[in-house]
């Protein structure tokens, strides 16, 4: 496994970061645990969670069977940097839909901590990320709520998720006129079919020094070799029906690109993330163990430049906004 610092911290990450989001829903609490476990017997420290991950009325399960995990001891827990997330409506009191159950005021981000905090048994979160923007809650207010959580060893570092550029800018100028760190990284989706965050996230963060944590590295699995899957009857067939000739045309030139590289499409798509240079780790989220030892090799696998050009010839990107619209 390689490693790289988050952002501009001195905190060391793997570059592959394990996403837990099918614990619970799709993925039975003994095999998570045993996807876990090998994550870290390859050198994965860096798992991503959420308050909400569970969903429906399992809100919170996710976390739960993290927290079991740790529970087990071996240092679990003090191999892993956890992060976690919050924002979406949580159940309190038996209520869910009631004012101040999510979001981020100053009384939910408190709220919202302990309770993580209890489902996770532990007593700290290395990288407490904001699932999404506020508009609704002054800065001033979050970042003053935030550094009572740090100042009482709760958290150890502010992250953000499915910002914009701006939003990024504004946390950054109200952090810095409170002496505070803000916001250490950015989880945006990014991928070879959803390369928007390349106009104006991906400068943004790496201006304000944030690690970027790709979310869907797959496109939900169409750039995992979906259309010979689709062939075969596998999950994705409804997804491949769905798509339009340009989707098709381009998932026919990526699939066929991955054989003459010898290689999964999975893997491919992930070493094509790695090789971004605002990329820290691209976030898998594997219902099995076989699915993340494909994953690991992502790591190892090197695309010359040839392979970077013809990438972008399949897939065209952005460059940085306003140039990419603008002379």
């Amino acid at each position: 496994m390689e490693y790289t610092t988050l952002g501009r911290t001195g905190l060391s990450v793997s570059r592959i970061c394990l996403g837990t989001m099918n614990f619970g829903p799709l993925t039975e609490e003994a095999d998570a645990h045993r996807i876990m476990d090998n994550a870290l017997a390859e050198g994965v420290n860096f798992f991503d969670t959420a308050n909400v991950y569970g969903w429906g009325e399992n809100k919170g399960r996710t976390e739960e069977i993290v927290g079991s995990w740790f529970a087990q001891g071996g240092g679990r827990r003090e191999r892993t940097v956890l992060a976690t997330k919050l924002y979406g409506d949580m159940p309190l009191g038996g209520q869910e839909k009631w004012p101040n159950n999510g979001r981020l005021s100053a009384l939910n981000i408190r709220r919202a901590c302990d309770a993580s905090l209890k489902r996770l048994r532990t007593d700290y979160i290395d990288l407490y990320q904001f699932h999404h923007v506020d508009r609704a809650t002054p800065w001033e207010e979050i970042w003053q709520a935030m550094e009572v959580l740090t100042a009482q060893g709760k958290i150890l570092y502010a992250g953000s998720s499915n910002f914009a550029g701006w939003h990024i800018a504004l946390a950054q100028a109200a952090a810095a006129k409170r002496d505070y760190l803000g916001l250490v990284a950015e989880q945006s989706l990014y991928n070879l079919l959803a390369r928007t965050v390349e106009l104006e996230v991906l400068p943004s963060a790496q201006h304000h020094g944030l690690g970027v944590i790709p979310w869907s590295p797959l496109q939900g699995g169409l750039l995992g070799g979906a259309l010979r899957r689709a062939e075969a009857g596998g999950r994705s067939a409804d997804r491949v029906k769905q798509l339009s000739e340009t989707q098709r045309a381009q998932l026919e030139r990526w699939e066929a690109f991955c054989d003459k590289l010898g290689q999964e499409p999975g893997t491919v798509a992930l070493a094509w993330l790695l090789h971004q240079p605002a990329v820290t780790a691209p976030i898998v989220g594997p219902r099995t163990a076989d699915q993340l030892t494909s994953a690991l090799r992502a790591v190892e696998l090197t695309l010359d430049e040839a392979a970077l050009t013809e990438l972008d010839d399949i897939f065209p990107g952005h460059k940085p906004a306003p140039e990419d619209y603008a002379w």
